[in-house]
């Protein structure tokens, strides 16, 4: 057996989850700790790129939403997949257990308290998710992305703010300096808004950026990202207008592009809001609608507060709203200037070092094996 730790990482098959933790699993290989990870069947093939000896696939289920029987049937897998982490646990033995939110933790993390092992939460957003709600009396620590977190429910654990993890390419595009501006210069724009999100980016912002005065229009330069039935009328209409514009899908090099960028228009997701910060770039945030959490509204507020950034809720996100914040920025490029800077202050680049070392104590502090349950 190696004698090199052991920690599990219990994460979701959505980016949003796979991203932190994935540069946790980074952080844990450069302290010499063995990683595994625990996830449910969307990971695909995600889990051929992620940086662990040994990938579980346990069962999951959202029990909230839909009719009584959805919700029982969501339980009762949720209780399978309890029965087959305790299985994976028992086999695996790790010496700590983190979970990054979502369902999908649910069963291996009250898999870990019921064997005693030390078990982690990381929340990512300013607002506690349900599954870790309900996880988190369960739990020897709760690490959280933003500084204040709401929701939080009575806990012994012990609670501490380490950020949110980002992928190594955010950290290299955090080296690229805020690029210069000129009263008359070029203003490269970037809007994107995750598959989500995409849908009312493609519908808002041609129709501003149409409202916009020529010669303020006329020096945009455009990253967007749009779905695939929307890409041709998004394409033709910044055409139309003679504006420069790159519409895609999907950028593999989101980071880069987001260095490159003046201003960003986007949802306000916790990995979002931590790259934004990171790299330090302004951003008008419309934070999605609907959440039973508001949990992006909380994300979007603590750039808000500190002035890196415009919150926009949908129901205000009109044409004629975009418009005039591109219109103020564009002739006031110095508040971009200092919003960009407010957005760097608030960056934590070394969150995934900071939550590495929080878990290998815990881990160091397991029992050994001849003690263990």
């Amino acid at each position: 057996m190696s004698s090199r730790p052991l920690v599990l990482i219990a994460a979701g098959g959505t980016g949003g989850h796979l991203f932190p933790a994935e540069s946790l699993a980074v952080a844990l290989e450069r302290r010499n700790v063995r990683v595994a990870l625990a996830t449910d069947d969307r990971v695909g093939n995600i889990a051929a790129t992620f940086p662990a000896e040994t990938v579980v696939r346990i069962p999951a289920a959202t029990p909230s939403g839909g009719s009584l029987v959805q919700r029982a049937r969501a339980a009762l897998v949720l209780g399978l997949g309890t029965l087959r982490a305790l299985q994976a646990l028992r086999r695996l033995r790790p010496d700590a257990v983190i979970g990054f939110g979502g369902y999908p933790t649910v069963p291996p993390l009250v898999a870990a308290s019921l064997l005693r092992i030390p078990a982690v939460i990381h929340e990512q957003n300013g607002v506690i998710g349900r599954a870790n709600r309900f996880l988190a009396p369960r739990m020897s620590l709760i690490a959280t992305g933003f500084a204040q977190v709401r929701g939080v429910p009575a806990t012994r654990a012990r609670m501490i703010h380490t950020g949110n993890p980002v992928r190594p390419g955010v950290l290299a595009a955090a080296q690229v300096p805020y690029p210069e501006l000129t009263a008359d210069g070029s203003v490269k724009l970037l809007v994107f808004g995750g598959s989500q999100g995409a849908r009312v980016m493609s519908d808002i912002a041609p129709t501003a950026v149409a409202q916009m005065p020529e010669y303020l229009r006329r020096r945009l330069v455009i990253t967007q990202q749009a779905r695939q039935e929307d890409l041709a009328r998004v394409r033709e209409a910044y055409a139309t207008l003679g504006v420069t514009a790159d519409v895609q899908p999907f950028f593999k090099d989101l980071p880069q592009r987001m260095a490159g960028a003046h201003l960003v228009v986007s949802r306000s997701g916790a990995s979002t809001v931590a790259e934004l910060s990171v790299i330090g770039r302004p951003a008008i945030l419309v934070p999605l609608p609907g959440a039973l959490d508001q949990d992006q509204a909380a994300n979007a507020q603590s750039l808000a507060a500190i002035g890196a950034a415009t919150m926009i809720n949908q129901e205000a996100f009109t044409p004629e709203r975009l418009a005039a914040e591109l219109v103020d920025y564009l002739k006031n490029p110095q508040s971009l200037t200092r919003a960009a800077a407010a957005a760097k202050s608030a960056g934590i680049n070394d969150a995934a070092e900071r939550l590495a070392a929080e878990v290998v104590r815990l881990a160091a502090a397991r029992p050994s094996d001849e003690n263990r349950p």
